[in-house]
C-alpha cells in the first residue's frame, strides 16, 4: 500500500495480470509497423499504468532486463522494434507481466527474480511482445464492443457491489480490474508460440518457455500452502488455462528439441541484488502483521487469514470473511468519512448506510465503525466500515465483509491498529536476492537456512531456483537466496 492514495475502495490483485489475447488464426510471420494512433494510446496509458502498479523498479537490474526486452522485440518482425518498444520493469511484489498497444510491454522485479535464466526472461517479454505484435488487445476490444473510460484497456467493471458482492474483494482497482479479463486458451497458447518463435530467431533454448511458466504454477502452489489456501490455482499471467500442467507440456512441445543459449551465469549475475518481496515504502507483510514504515502503522490478521499487498490497499483474505485496509481524503469528522467509504463501496447501483456509527478509541487511536445488513442474491452480508484518524488530514479504513450475523469477525484486527515508533519503523529492511555459488559441503537444507523467511525455507529455496523435490546442488553452482538488504 502506497503512502497516500484516493478514497476509492481500490481491491488489490491477488496476483498477477493476463492482458492480452487474439481472436484466434495463424500465428503471423511479420506484423506492420506500430502506428502512430497506438503509439498515442500506448503513451497515453503507460504513465497510469505506472502509478497503478508501483512505478519503474530503480534498481541497476532494470537497464539490463530493458535490453534483453528490446533484442527480443526485434524478432518479431515489427518495423524500428527497437526504437518503438517500451520496456518496464515495474516496483510490484507479484509475478506479473502484461502489454498495451505501442509497444509497452511490463515485468515486474518479483517475476525476475523467480527466473533462472535470460532464456526465461527473453520467453516472458517475448510473450508480451507476441501479443503486441498480433493485436490481440485491439481484437479483444473489437470483440467486447466496450467503449467506457479506457476502452482500449477493457471494460470497467461495474459497481464494486452489484451482483456479485464478491466484486468488492476479488479484483483490483479500476486499471487491474481493466487488465485482468480473462482470454481464451487459443489466445494465450498464440502467444507462447510467438514467444517460442522469438526464442529461436534469438538463439535462446526455445524451452526457456515451457520452464518459466513450470516455475510460476510452482510458485502460485506454494504461496498456497504457505497461505492455508486451498484454490492453488496457477498465477493471473496464465490463469485462462485450467491445466497449467497442460499449458507446460505444449510449451514444451511447441519447442521441440530445439538448443539454443540459457545465459544462466549472465543473467543471474545481471539480477543480483534486485528486491525481492514488498517495498517498504508500500509496507511489508510480515507473517500476519502489515507493517508501513512511512505511514508509521502497525496490524495484525486473524489466524488463517492471508493478506496481499498493493499500491492502493492491503487485501484480507479468509473463509468467513474478507477485508481491505486503504485510505482516501480526509479533512476532519470520522462519522463524514466512515458514511463517504460507505457510499464509495455502494457505487451507482445500490445505497449502503449503517444503522449507526459509533465512536471509540483504538490503542490511543480515535476510530469509528460502522456496519449495514447488505441483500447478496439469495443471502445476506454484513458490511463494516472501521477508520482510524492518525491526524487532522489523514485517516485509514478497513472495509471488511462477512456473512450476515458474523461481523465480529475481524474485531482482533480492528483492534490490534497501533502507531509504531521511529525505531521500529527502522528496523524493517527490504529482502533482496543474493547470487551465490554452491561450496563443498552446502546442501539445499544448509543454504535454505539463509533464507530470509521464518517458514517454509527450503520450498521457497526449491521453488526459488527451479529444483525438483529431490534434485541435489553441485558444487561450483550459482543459486539464489533471498536475505535482508544491506
Amino acid at each position: 500500500m502506497a503512502r497516500i492514495k484516493s478514497l476509492a475502495y481500490a481491491g488489490v490483485a491477488a496476483g498477477s495480470l493476463a492482458l492480452a489475447g487474439c481472436m484466434g488464426g495463424t500465428i503471423p510471420s511479420a506484423s506492420a509497423p506500430i502506428t502512430q494512433q497506438e503509439a498515442q494510446q500506448g503513451s497515453e496509458y503507460h504513465p497510469q499504468l505506472l502509478q497503478e502498479f508501483g512505478g519503474t523498479y530503480q534498481g541497476p537490474q532494470a537497464a539490463y532486463i530493458e535490453s534483453v526486452g528490446k533484442n527480443i522485440a526485434v524478432q518479431s518482425g515489427l518495423g524500428n522494434a527497437r526504437e518503438d518498444f517500451t520496456v518496464s520493469v515495474l516496483n510490484s511484489p507479484v509475478n506479473n507481466a502484461f502489454a498495451i498497444p505501442g509497444g509497452y510491454i511490463y515485468t515486474t522485479r518479483q517475476l525476475v527474480s523467480l527466473m533462472n535464466n535470460e532464456a526465461e526472461l527473453a520467453g516472458v517479454l517475448g510473450h508480451e511482445v507476441g501479443h503486441v505484435a498480433a493485436r490481440h488487445s485491439q481484437r479483444r476490444q473489437a470483440k467486447a464492443q466496450q467503449n467506457a473510460l479506457l476502452g482500449l484497456l477493457g471494460q470497467v467493471v461495474g459497481s464494486v457491489i452489484g451482483g456479485d458482492f464478491g466484486g468488492l474483494i476479488a479484483q483490483g482497482s479500476q486499471y487491474t480490474q481493466l487488465l485482468t479479463l480473462k482470454f481464451s486458451r487459443t489466445q494465450e497458447l498464440q502467444a507462447d508460440e510467438l514467444g517460442i518463435q522469438y526464442l529461436n530467431a534469438a538463439g535462446y533454448d526455445p524451452r526457456a518457455m515451457a520452464t518459466v511458466l513450470r516455475s510460476l504454477a510452482a510458485q502460485n502452489a506454494l504461496d498456497a500452502q504457505l497461505q492455508g489456501r486451498a484454490n492453488a490455482s496457477i498465477p493471473e499471467w496464465a490463469s485462462t488455462h485450467p491445466d497449467p500442467q497442460s499449458r507446460v507440456q505444449t510449451a514444451m512441445q511447441k519447442a521441440g528439441t530445439g538448443t539454443g543459449t540459457l545465459n544462466r551465469d549472465i543473467f543471474l549475475s545481471r539480477i543480483d541484488g534486485i528486491m525481492y518481496g514488498d517495498d517498504p515504502q508500500q509496507g511489508v507483510i510480515e507473517g500476519n502483521q502489515f507493517i508501513h514504515p512511512d505511514l508509521r502503522l502497525k496490524f495484525s490478521v486473524p489466524n488463517g487469514y492471508y493478506m496481499v499487498n498493493s499500491t492502493r490497499a492491503v487485501s484480507i483474505n479468509g473463509q468467513q470473511g474478507k477485508a481491505q485496509f486503504s485510505t482516501g481524503p480526509y479533512s476532519g469528522g470520522l462519522d463524514s468519512y466512515v458514511r463517504s467509504v460507505f457510499t464509495a463501496l455502494g457505487g451507482q447501483q445500490q445505497s449502503i448506510a449503517p444503522s449507526s456509527i459509533q465512536r471509540t478509541t483504538v490503542n490511543g487511536i480515535p476510530a469509528a465503525y460502522g456496519t449495514a445488513r447488505v441483500n447478496n442474491g439469495q443471502s445476506q452480508v454484513d458490511v463494516t466500515v472501521f477508520a482510524y484518524e492518525f491526524s487532522n488530514n489523514q485517516a485509514f479504513h478497513f472495509a471488511a465483509v462477512t456473512p450476515a450475523g458474523q461481523s465480529g469477525t475481524f474485531n482482533s484486527m480492528f483492534n490490534s491498529m497501533r502507531r509504531i515508533s521511529t525505531v521500529e519503523a527502522a528496523e524493517i529492511i527490504p529482502r533482496q536476492i543474493d547470487v551465490v555459488t554452491v561450496g563443498r559441503g552446502d546442501t539445499v537444507q544448509s543454504l535454505a537456512r539463509r533464507m530470509a523467511f521464518d517458514n517454509g525455507q527450503v520450498e521457497r529455496f526449491r521453488v526459488l531456483n527451479a529444483l525438483g523435490a529431490n534434485e541435489a546442488l553441485q558444487a561450483g553452482q550459482k543459486v539464489k537466496i533471498v536475505v535482508r538488504g544491506r
